[in-house]
């Protein structure tokens, strides 16, 4: 019984990792790897398994760091169920889709960009490999036990980080031995709006753990973040000026819509155009509403009470290339919402390319910002940013939401270890930088000093 690291290892994206039972073998998310072109490249082209040997995946949640390089595996044979929450299925497939599209745009682009005779990058799948894995994808339940295989069982437990997001429990069972492998997935947070509170994951022999957080704690409070989000919007209107948000389109989106219109209806700021410039939201935002089950309870009540959740007057969805081209020239003030929440590619470019050297506008970044991004370029305030391969001067002022992650902090991480009972003989730390996993690697030792704490090294196999 092995467990081998192919992605997230020292590092926040392209989570996959491959439990091996003998001679089945099971995937525990296939993401895509997000970061400088050619290390994605490298990551990207192949997701470090024979696909034809898979048996089934299990997929933790539908943001593309975890789900985004599913299709490459339909492309390599293989032929197996992807088991997932229902609400991820949902939002795994127009997130694919999504993705897609992206990549076949920003190689075209890129491809008008370069001389005459140079071969630019072709996406790493297209709309129909998206078709194809769909056809895979298999709906469960939170909190079902189901077979996975004979002698292999799984169930998904909500973790809230986003819509349908969960922990993954695995265990197999022979007549020698038997072994339970729990998968966190991203964990999130405690007493945040919309969703449900991470719900307590089943005991496990085995834990592989995230860490994105693993080093920091959440400082902002909600009402700290109403307060900032009121003085950006008063800037805002003084001085006619665009607030810019990158966000990921399933689940900042969202909340930023609800906290805004928030402080609309409490007199505190009045309400100001705001554009949702993401086909890929609008559709999420869809899902939300079909999805009440994963609400917290005031949010369910206020979806009960409230025709939409995610909409006013002021409230624009924005559809076509057309429109989104148009908000080029839109005055402000405004707000301008948009993928992707990394800026990494998607609409987000164009904005900033066209905002970014005003230094009346403000970027506000809501969400964690791996290394070599142009997100963190832009959380690191740096003077000169490279946008579409150019190097452009930014002027506008830069704020940090970081009380809007969906992340959980050190003591959220700690707490959902501390709610296993009894805890587990191994636990892996991923999905973090070397300094967040390091940390939090150390905090785990330092309280749970008979727990066999390990930080893999990509591609390392490791003994169950």
């Amino acid at each position: 019984m092995k467990i081998t690291f192919h992605g997230a290892a020292r590092s926040v994206t392209g989570s996959r990792h491959e439990l091996q039972f003998g001679k089945t073998r099971i995937l525990l998310d296939c993401g895509l790897f997000q970061g400088r072109r050619q290390d994605s490249e490298r990551f990207n082209r192949n997701v470090g398994v024979d696909p034809e040997t898979i048996h089934a995946v299990l997929l933790s949640h539908a943001h593309i760091d975890h789900s985004g390089a599913l299709p490459l595996l339909t492309k390599g044979k293989f032929r197996g169920p992807v088991y997932m929450t229902e609400a991820t299925q949902d939002l795994a497939g127009i997130l694919l889709e999504d993705s897609a599209r992206i990549q076949q745009a920003d190689c075209g682009y890129l491809h008008k960009k370069r001389r005459r005779g140079h071969k630019g990058p072709t996406p790493y799948y297209s709309i129909k490999d998206v078709g194809i894995i769909r056809q895979q994808f298999e709906a469960i339940p939170y909190d079902y036990t189901f077979r996975v295989s004979t002698r292999i069982k799984a169930r998904f437990t909500d973790v809230g980080h986003i819509l349908g997001s969960s922990s993954v429990w695995v265990k197999y069972t022979s007549q020698r031995q038997s072994v339970s492998v729990l998968f966190s997935g991203d964990v999130g947070r405690y007493d945040m709006p919309i969703l449900r509170d991470p719900q307590p994951s089943p005991p496990c022999d085995v834990l592989i753990l995230e860490s994105t957080y693993g080093d920091r704690i959440h400082e902002e409070d909600l009402e700290g973040m109403r307060t900032k989000a009121e003085s950006l919007v008063k800037h805002a209107l003084k001085y006619n000026s665009k607030i810019i948000v990158p966000a990921f389109a399933v689940g900042r989106t969202q909340e930023l819509v609800m906290r805004i219109k928030e402080l609309v209806q409490e007199g505190r700021i009045p309400p100001l155009p705001i554009f949702i410039d993401s086909p890929l939201a609008s559709k999420a935002t869809q899902i939300f509403r079909q999805h009440p089950e994963c609400f917290d309870e005031e949010t369910l009540n206020t979806f009960i009470s409230q025709k939409d959740l995610f909409g006013a007057k002021y409230i624009h969805y924005v559809g076509n290339v057309q429109e989104s081209q148009r908000l080029n020239n839109q005055p402000g003030p405004c707000v301008i919402i948009a993928a992707s929440g990394m800026c990494e590619g998607g609409r987000i470019l164009h904005h900033l390319k066209h905002g970014i050297q005003n230094e009346k506008n403000i970027i506000a970044m809501v969400g964690f910002q791996a290394e070599h991004t142009l997100g963190r370029k832009l959380i690191e305030e740096w003077d000169t940013v490279p946008i579409f391969g150019k190097p452009t001067p930014r002027r506008a002022q830069i704020v940090r939401f970081n009380g809007l992650s969906a992340h959980g902090d050190r003591h959220d991480l700690l707490e959902f270890v501390h709610r296993l009972n009894p805890k587990p003989r191994k636990i892996f730390v991923v999905h973090g930088e070397e300094r967040q996993s390091f940390s939090l690697a150390t905090a785990l030792r330092e309280e749970y000093p008979k727990i066999d704490v390990i930080i893999p090294t990509l591609h390392s196999t490791h003994d169950l």
